[in-house]
């Protein structure tokens, strides 16, 4: 079940919720009992997962071809 926030906009009462999505839209605030309690928008939590997605994929930049790297020997 998603978790929601709502915030009252006459209190500023805020809280998050779990419900389903199927569940009614809170509007009366639980501290001031008034009509005023509005579900707010989040940033969802997400991660991408499987083959080809990582977390450091695009951070550093071009990754080095394996051609260019140096043995480290002298002759």
């Amino acid at each position: 079940m998603p978790i929601y926030a709502y915030k009252c906009s006459d209190c500023s009462h805020e809280q998050d919720v779990l419900q389903k999505m199927s569940d009614p839209v809170l509007t009366e605030c639980p501290a001031c009992h008034k009509p005023t309690y509005q579900k707010q928008i989040t940033a969802a939590g997400f991660q991408l997962k499987g083959d080809g997605w990582y977390a450091t994929d695009f951070r550093d930049g071009p990754k080095a071809s394996s051609g260019s790297s140096s043995s480290g020997s002298a002759d």
